[in-house]
């Protein structure tokens, strides 16, 4: 199993953290205020440890779990403690009204992200067409796009250690159409589902 570190203290951190513990993995939690990821570490249980905002991460997998206009700063403020880790970002850049992207030009937070980690990290867009709770209580299959096959696959294993299926999109700049595939999720929760009840998929026919 994996030793991952999650940037970030709300419901995402909190559920992916849940999750990634029952599946065998060992979880450090880092938040720019302390106490809350402390609370956030004592509530995983099962040995969650903390770390110091900014100091280098213990895991070899980095969960960028904030909203998208963190993400970049972040990653700037982490500078070279994040040199050859495997960093996932999975943030929706919505607009105001949710049914577009914040950013008109073809490319996505993990792509910026990219442009802003140190020489041998590598990104990996994941996660972010699930809904918290769907991820929290069922099986989602999880979307992931990234340049580096070996960093893909260490995040593919650690998909499958919480019971999901991963599927490889493709390079990373698939991660813009994984963003657009989140405005999407969105639309059909509310309009053709009526819910967000339910993740994005695929059905396989069978001979």
């Amino acid at each position: 199993m994996s030793t991952i570190s999650i940037i970030g203290t709300g419901n995402m951190a909190r559920t992916i953290g849940a999750r990634a513990i029952a599946g065998g993995n060992t979880v450090e939690i880092t938040g720019r205020d302390r106490s809350k990821a402390a609370d956030l570490a004592k509530t995983l249980g099962d040995g969650a440890t903390t770390a110091e905002w900014g100091t280098a991460p213990t895991g070899d997998i980095v969960i960028v779990a904030l909203l998208h206009d963190g993400v970049v700063p972040a990653i700037t403020r982490y500078g070279d403690a994040l040199a050859g880790k495997v960093i996932v970002d999975i943030s929706n850049p919505f607009n105001a009204t949710f049914d577009g992207l914040a950013h008109r030009a073809e490319t996505s937070i993990a792509q910026e992200a990219a442009k802003a980690a140190p020489a041998g990290a590598s990104v990996v867009k994941a996660f972010n067409t699930i809904f918290r709770h769907v991820l929290e209580k069922g099986r989602p299959d999880v979307f992931l796009a990234g340049d580096n096959e070996r960093a893909k696959a260490s995040v593919e294993a650690f998909v499958e250690s919480l019971g999901l299926r991963p599927l490889d999109v493709g390079g990373l700049a698939m991660a813009h159409w994984l963003e657009g595939a989140g405005v999407v999720t969105v639309g059909l929760a509310n309009h053709g589902v009526g819910n967000a009840d339910f993740a994005l998929g695929i059905t396989e026919l069978t001979a």
